[in-house]
């Protein structure tokens, strides 16, 4: 089997990659980058742009599965860059895999399209999205989720060796703070800011989260496209991913910067104190504008102080995902990957 995966030189994408290998598949990466560690395991490497839509079309040609991976990430950022890589390109690959022929997609969301002001515990596939968001991130990754859905059921060109209609069977997995030995975005600037003292706890600390270590990202959605066809539960359906149980959020960080050496986080904000804080930021770095990203915003305000943990019995029921690294060793892995990397 021929499998595409965008964004497969990444830290979620590369684990794809790598346990598609181990299943034998032929596989093909699609990447701003050229990457040689890759090609060394025989993975063929496009590199390309998901706004380019000839060379997303080029990259699907022979592909009986996409794992559409890639996307613009981050909390800061111009809202019509986010749009053209999260949207329109999301909306790139869906022609590409009806135009190449493509049976099957599964795609990166993220719970974050779900979240708004309120907490969240326990929540299921049944909650809706937002009226609004206060990020460019999660409002484009529910807009290109909504196409990643819709696009579950329509036709392929050409047709089947019976002359029957093939369809295209769509699913999304949204894993909830994907960490892990590799990654270069959340742990390391976590890190930093405690190391620079800038980390404040951000409000009274008792919040839940979920967070997923990343091979059990990469192997809910190896089960799910496994389960993944025109007849099956999980076409059309989106799921949320993430480790056996939520953890305290700042305790968790806590432990974290305790094993490595970092100081522990003193200085407190309360919630109203930070989302204030972050949209007078917002304002100024727009209006001067500032380099970089604010210190500080509404979305990032919310997503440090309020609960908001999810219920994977979907996920379980339809492919059979269970986290298999629990918190304990994923940690120990961790902090033995960041010391040799330090």
């Amino acid at each position: 089997m021929q499998v595409l995966v965008t964004g497969g030189g990444g830290f979620l994408g590369s684990r794809i990659v790598h346990g598609l290998l181990q299943e034998g598949q032929r596989v093909r990466v699609l990447g701003r980058h050229a990457y040689p560690d890759l090609t060394r395991t025989g993975v063929e490497c496009l590199v390309a742009d998901l706004r380019d839509p000839m060379a997303v079309s080029t990259a699907c040609q022979g592909c009986d599965l996409v794992f559409h991976v890639a996307a613009k990430a981050g909390v800061w950022g111009s809202a019509k860059e986010y749009h053209a890589i999260n949207v329109t390109g999301t909306a790139n690959v869906l022609e590409a895999c009806r135009r190449q022929g493509v049976g099957r997609l599964v795609y990166t969301s993220s719970p974050s399209v779900v979240i708004g002001r309120t907490p969240i515990v326990n929540g299921d596939e049944t909650l809706p999205y937002p009226q609004g968001y206060s990020a460019a991130y999660p409002a484009t990754k529910a807009a290109a989720e909504k196409l990643v859905l819709a696009a579950n059921g329509t036709p392929l060109a050409g047709s089947a060796s019976d002359g029957s209609i093939r369809c295209l069977a769509t699913c999304s997995i949204r894993p909830h703070l994907i960490w892990g030995p590799g990654d270069q975005n959340l742990i390391p600037r976590l890190v930093h800011a405690g190391r620079t003292g800038r980390l404040k706890q951000v409000g009274d600390g008792s919040n839940l989260v979920n967070v997923t270590y990343v091979d059990n990202a990469a192997r809910a959605h190896l089960l799910a496209a496994a389960r993944l066809g025109p007849d099956s539960p999980v076409a059309g359906r989106a799921y949320f991913i993430g480790d056996a149980a939520p953890v305290n959020l700042w305790s968790w960080v806590g432990e974290l910067f305790r094993r490595l050496g970092v100081p522990p986080v003193r200085r407190t904000l309360t919630l109203r104190q930070a989302y204030l804080a972050g949209a007078v930021l917002e304002f100024c770095y727009r209006l001067l504008p500032l380099s970089g990203e604010p210190p500080m915003t509404r979305f990032v305000a919310r997503q440090l102080a309020l609960s908001h943990y999810f219920n994977h019995a979907r996920a379980e029921q339809d492919f059979g995902y269970r986290p298999e690294v629990d918190n304990e060793t994923g940690l120990n892995r961790l902090v033995e990957w960041y010391r040799t990397k330090s």
